[in-house]
């Protein structure tokens, strides 16, 4: 049977027509299409299922999940969602299943210079990165949970990254398993309630202004909080406990400015608080005041010099080194160390008006090794080494230099 041309023709316009309806089929993305027909303003609802993520949001709207189960699932290749827009609400959903690009920061919710965002009630899991907000302001990140891909700790991204962001609130999320949280040059936001669990860095502000860190709890982390060169920062009532690693650091605080520690938990680490000075720097003044630092290795870690802070009405006891400083030098005469009770004071109270006759003064001996080397100081609780150590202290063979001076220690 031979066919007329027109009836050829015909039957591949026909042909064509199903080719691109399949296509179409194939390659469509409902929740973006949704998106895209929305109005300004509108609240997309979504029950229960899996939705296709890889989507981008360019006007204010709501995504809001009415089911349990509702899931935004990505392709495996760059950002689940990104929302270029402000005015944005993502509530009550799953997102998972971000790409492995570390140069373009693949992540479960990728933030580009938008305002007033609201993530609420939220689960991110299986992901390169958790949160990117790049220039973000007035974001309100609330009640979530979020973890990333279990990679080598060099694959392994952020669970939220901050970069130019300010006036932010992240408040009662659990942020673990992790690589870090980072703040870079990002001032003026409030980390309220949230709970970091097993990460690296659980906190590291860099170059960023007057952020406050209010009721938080670390615990299992490598570094529980990291702050380098950050200014007017406010630290309160938060629990640092149960730092791993190497390390083991509760609290690492390298050059700051006006920053205050105060009415907060540090307990169980290798190092309580690490503190980072320098012999040339003025004014880098630390408010150290009414914590409990406790059953750490170190409490307080000097690293170069011990200048500049004011150190009161902090309770430090059951600790195997009250103060330890790892270069040489004495105290300086810019500190203010008062009314603060140490375990290991031995004077009296013969006036008892609660606080010591005498001041409370630890030196450090240039014969002590077990300040510097770890193995040695694993026998830090044998007879023989409270033996030596009350020996040196009797009779020590080269003069000790003074490293912290409470003037009026509590005596109970």
């Amino acid at each position: 049977m031979i066919l007329s041309l027109p009836i050829l023709w015909k039957r591949f316009i026909n042909f064509i027509s199903f080719l691109f309806l399949f296509s179409s089929v194939l390659f469509a993305n409902p929740l973006q299409d949704a998106i895209e027909r929305a109005s300004s303003g509108a609240i997309i609802k979504l029950q229960d299922g899996v939705y296709e993520g890889n989507i981008v949001i360019t006007k204010p709207l709501t995504i809001l999940g009415v089911g349990k189960n509702v899931h935004i699932k990505g392709d495996g290749k760059d950002s689940v969602v990104k929302v270029l827009s402000s005015h944005v609400t993502l509530q009550n959903l799953m997102i998972s299943h971000s790409g492995q690009n570390m140069q373009k920061i693949d992540a479960g919710i990728s933030l580009v210079k938008v305002t007033d965002f609201t993530l609420k009630n939220c689960r991110l899991f299986d992901l390169l990165y958790g949160i990117d907000m790049d220039s973000v302001q007035n974001a309100h990140i609330e009640g979530n949970d979020i973890s990333v891909k279990k990679n080598e700790i060099s694959l392994q991204g952020n669970g939220l990254k901050m970069y130019y962001s300010h006036f932010n609130t992240i408040r009662n999320n659990k942020i673990h398993d992790t690589r870090d949280v980072t703040l870079h040059y990002s001032h003026h936001n409030l980390f309220a309630d949230n709970r970091f669990i097993n990460n690296r860095f659980a906190t590291y502000v860099e170059l960023s202004n007057a952020n406050k860190f209010e009721n938080n709890s670390y615990k299992y982390n490598a570094v529980g909080m990291m702050f380098m060169g950050a200014k007017d920062t406010e630290v309160t009532a938060n629990t640092i406990f149960s730092s791993k690693g190497a390390a083991g650091i509760g609290v690492m605080i390298g050059g700051v400015a006006n920053f205050v520690f105060k009415n907060n938990r540090v307990r169980y680490n290798a190092k309580g608080l690490y503190i980072q000075g320098t012999e040339k720097a003025q004014g880098m003044k630390r408010y150290i005041q009414n914590n409990e630092i406790a059953y750490n290795a170190e409490a307080l870690h000097f690293h170069a010099s011990i200048k500049d802070n004011t150190i009161v009405h902090n309770r430090i006891f059951g600790n195997i080194d009250d103060v330890v400083k790892d270069t040489g030098g004495n105290f300086d005469v810019s500190n203010v160390v008062e009314y603060n009770y140490w375990d290991r004071y031995d004077g009296f109270d013969a006036d008892k008006d609660g606080i010591g006759d005498t001041p409370f003064e630890v030196y450090q001996h240039a014969d002590l090794l077990w300040q510097e080397n770890h193995k040695v100081k694993f026998f830090y609780g044998a007879p023989i080494m409270a033996l030596l150590d009350f020996l040196l202290k009797l009779a020590p063979f080269v003069e000790p230099n003074l490293i912290m001076k409470d003037k009026k220690p509590i005596f109970r």
